[in-house]
This record gives structure tokens, sequence and C-alpha cells, in this order.
């Protein structure tokens, strides 16, 4: 059975309420009173949890086995800066971050974006969009067992992300015509947090790749061949966990 999500602060010593969203997944799922089902709060505590009670729009949980699980969190933070795309490969793109690893998603307007939300007259549309996008985020949460809810950042300029403060020091934009490859930085570099920034489709343009290089980017390519804005990203966190993965982190203790 899947975990699925209610946020905290969860009661210990009286019943919890249902937020509508699980009650309707615990009717669909036909859980009855007396069964129990698993859930996370999205910050990492889990518990089993006895349904009591259920109506069309709540019902009542009595919890238990409250703990603290985050063992399939990677001990660096993977961000994905997302050039958007257009149709729904937003939100595959979204969806599949999850479930590999990423940490945050930053959705950024490039040059190339199909698609533009960060205009100030696209304000409800980008606001409607990154409530969908969590959404996904949550759902995705609940199918492959995370328990921490990764962050989706509110839709921003390509420029103006740059000028952000990062906690990531190793920032890399992935290019198909960077001399460097993702693999030689990746197994030279300690396991850290981490910034892989992708272009939408037609990718990063010239403008864009050296005002990045300005910022403190270093340019990697995934390979001679040439990925689609919804594959590279996917791609590059998987590679980042291939790399950094337990046989380095047990050659580091």
């Amino acid at each position: 059975m899947p975990q699925f999500y209610l946020p905290g602060p969860w009661e210990t010593e009286k019943p919890n309420t249902l937020t509508p969203e699980l009650a309707h997944h615990l009717r669909v799922r036909r859980i009855q009173p007396g069964e129990f089902f698993p859930i996370f709060d999205g910050k990492g505590l889990i518990a089993q949890a006895k349904l009591l009670s259920l109506s069309n729009k709540t019902g009542e949980a009595e919890l238990s086995d409250i703990r603290l699980d985050t063992h399939r969190e990677s001990p660096y933070a993977i961000t994905l800066a997302q050039g958007l795309a257009g149709g729904d490969k937003m939100d595959w793109i979204v969806e599949k971050a999850i479930e590999t690893g990423a940490q945050v998603i930053a959705p950024l307007q490039c040059e190339r974006s199909v698609i533009k939300l960060a205009r100030s007259s696209d304000a409800e549309r980008a606001q409607k969009r990154l409530l969908h996008w969590e959404g996904i985020v949550q759902a995705a949460c609940e199918q492959c067992d995370r328990t921490v809810l990764a962050t989706v950042e509110p839709v921003q300029t390509f420029d103006s992300y740059l000028q952000k403060p990062k906690k990531a020091e190793l920032k890399l934009l992935l290019s198909p015509d960077a001399d460097k490859s993702l693999y030689s930085v990746l197994i030279n570099t300690l396991p850290q947090d981490v910034v892989l920034m992708i272009g939408p489709e037609g990718g990063h343009s010239p403008e864009e790749e050296a005002q990045a290089k300005a910022s403190g980017y270093e340019l990697v390519s995934l390979g001679d061949r040439v990925l689609r804005t919804e594959t590279a990203g996917i791609v590059a966190i998987t590679a980042v966990h291939s790399i950094w993965g337990p046989e380095m982190q047990n050659r580091l203790k």
C-alpha cells in the first residue's frame, strides 16, 4: 500500500482530522474503519494511522509508531533549475525529478522558453501552475515513498535566478556544446549540494550560457547525443546519484 500525505502538526493524544483530499484517497482505496494505512507529514515524520471514521469530505484517524524516517533523502541536495517547457512536459519533469531525488525544483523563464509565466501579467497563471506542480510533488512522494516534500520555487526569470545567492557552491549548466563532461566533474568532486541547470526546448542561448559562466556555473555535457529538455535533467540527476552514491560515500568515511 502506498503512503498517504497528512500535513502536521499531528495530534498524539486525540484523533487527527483527515484532509478532504486524504479522505477521498481512502474512499477510492476502499479502506474501512478499523484498518491501518501509512502516512507521512512531508517533513520526514511517518506513522501508522488507524481509520476511525470516514465521510464524504473528512474523517478521523488515530496515529501510532510516529518516527522520523529520511533514509530515502540523499546527504547532498540537488536543485533542478529547469527552463520552462511547453505542453505537459513540465508536469513530467517535476514528477520524475521527485522520483529520482531532487530536493528543489526552480522553473525558469528562459529566452527560448515556449511558455511565458514570469511577467507580472502572468502572475495568476504562474500561481495556478505552481500549485499544480506542488500537487504533483505530493503525489510523486506518495508513490515513491519519499517522506520529505521537495520545494518548487515560484517561476522566475533566468536573470533573476542567477542573481539570487545559492547555498550550493557547485553549479552546473548542461550544454551539448560543452567541452567538459558531467562525469569528469562529478568523479573529481566530493559529494555536495549541487545545482543542475537545464535549458528549455532549443537549449540556453549563447548569451545565457555566458551569463551563467560569469555567475560561477560550469558548462558540462551529458555526451555526444543531444537530449530533449524533459530527458536531460532526469539523466543528470541519475548520474549524480550513480557517481556520488554509497560506494563513493563509503570511501570518504
